[in-house]
């Protein structure tokens, strides 16, 4: 087959150029898409947390779900990353279009699926939190109204990896902040009513989070359909070629798998922090989750532009160019780390307050934070790892890190749990992250001596 002409404006060339400049044009409209979604639960947590931290329970246990369907759409999103990213590097283009039609299809097969089976069955999951009755009421109902926008919100993710692959994050992030503006509006006036709008309490929230969503759908598909598309305005819905889906699937699945199970990990660990530390429990690890986050979506934002940018790169030879990437990457996010530790340590009953103005929940939720602090710079650590395996197309190493030690949270928050209470749960989760971020980073390092002695690193 011919080689297809590739580079167009739409497209960008990342195996050239100043690096540090590249992956800060890349990763800042990432990081930005990842505080956009951070900020759509955190305005919902503000405003529900003022009717009480019983209703921030019911709506976190709800963002648990959300976390893992989040998860699941990462089969498509860093199918599309790496797949397009390779493609883009090994110039050819055809191959990219064909495999983003692949990505877009298998998002909305996977999207219809989940959300129809939440539609009409909430109560299983919910029941699995053993919450009070009102409170497990109130999350069946926002169960129901967010259940719709399952398969909007899997083409979105698939839709952004399809630009980020392209190398032109700044799509997504101005798509993703519109979005965010109306549910910022729509947040209060559906949850509290105002003059004909009536107040909705949870279930206004989980509408003001669905018709941004919408909005977002709409203007991605308005993008990619204009004169001039990207990737000459691919076809949406495809029948999947078996070459091109097993490759989406064996580049996404571990991924996926990894957080999958990871959110799975967390639901549990919701469960028990609920034992020992009723409702205040999950609103803790809930809220304080999402705070938590200020670390973590600055961290995969970058983690993600550095995977595209190794991705590129490493299908263009240049190997030596993606190490020194990855040395920046880790740089600025040791700073970040630092910075994020200490004000979790020092002051994170007041950040917490800032969104539940309970004082037993802010008291509660300042533990958390203080805990947690200490594992921050560890966590950015393993995030940014991850980043650069997903790039090599070798995802399968972050993932075995992330499952054995995901997996040892549990008992290990039993044990901690039923000796000092509720905290014991929060150092579970600190000593892990510890052990996952320095042992990724010593496999990627084994990995680089090996690929060395192969002569395989090089400019």
């Amino acid at each position: 087959m011919k080689e297809s002409p590739v580079f167009t404006p739409n497209i960008r060339d990342l195996t050239r150029g100043s690096i540090f400049r590249q992956l800060l044009t890349l990763a800042l409209p990432l990081m930005a898409i990842s505080f956009i979604q951070m900020t759509y639960n955190l305005v919902d947590i503000l405003w529900i947390g003022r009717l009480g931290s019983r209703s921030v329970a019911a709506v976190g246990s709800i963002g648990m779900l959300m976390w893992m369907m989040n998860s699941v759409a990462l089969i498509s999103k860093v199918g599309a990353e790496i797949s397009i990213g390779q493609s883009i590097g090994a110039r050819r283009l055809d191959h990219a279009s064909l495999y983003a039609s692949h990505t877009t299809t298998l998002a909305l097969i996977l999207g219809l699926t989940f959300g129809i089976l939440f539609l009409l069955f909430p109560q299983p999951y919910v029941s699995f939190y053993r919450l009070e009755h009102a409170i497990a009421l109130e999350a069946a109902g926002y169960l129901r109204v967010i259940a719709p926008g399952i398969p909007v919100m899997f083409l979105i993710l698939n839709f952004s990896g399809i630009y980020i692959g392209s190398g032109r994050s700044d799509i997504p992030f101005y798509i993703n902040a519109t979005g965010l503006l109306i549910n910022i509006l729509l947040d209060p006036l559906l949850i509290f009513g105002f003059g004909p709008v009536p107040a909705m309490g949870v279930q206004g929230a989980a509408l003001a989070t669905l018709l941004s969503q919408v909005v977002v759908l709409l203007l991605f598909v308005y993008q990619l359909k204009r004169k001039n598309g990207l990737l000459g305005r691919f076809c949406f819905l495809v029948r999947p070629r078996r070459r091109y889906t097993l490759n989406i699937l064996k580049l996404g699945l571990p991924v996926a798998a990894m957080n999958v199970y990871f959110a799975f990990i967390n639901m549990n660990l919701a469960r028990t922090a609920s034992l020992y530390g009723g409702h205040l429990g999950i609103t803790s690890q809930t809220t304080g989750g999402q705070i938590e986050g200020i670390t973590w979506n600055t961290s995969n934002g970058f983690a993600t532009a550095l995977g595209s940018f190794v991705a590129q790169n490493y299908a263009a030879g240049k190997l030596r160019r993606a190490g020194r990437a990855f040395r920046y990457t880790l740089m600025m996010m040791g700073l970040l780390g630092s910075v994020v530790s200490l004000a979790f340590v020092l002051r994170g009953e007041w950040i917490f307050s800032l969104f539940v103005p309970e004082r037993e929940a802010y008291v509660a939720g300042g533990d958390y934070l203080l805990i947690l602090g200490f594992s921050q710079l560890f966590m950015m650590l393993e995030i940014t790892t991850q980043g650069l395996f997903n790039g090599l197309g070798k995802t399968t190493p972050p993932a075995i890190i992330s499952i054995v030690f995901n997996t040892l949270r549990i008992p290990l928050a039993i044990f901690l749990g039923a000796r000092i209470g509720v905290t014991g749960v929060w150092w579970a989760i600190s000593v892990t992250s510890l052990l996952k971020g320095s042992i990724l980073l010593t496999w990627y390092l084994i990995l680089r001596r090996r690929l060395s002695k192969k002569g395989r690193i090089n400019e």
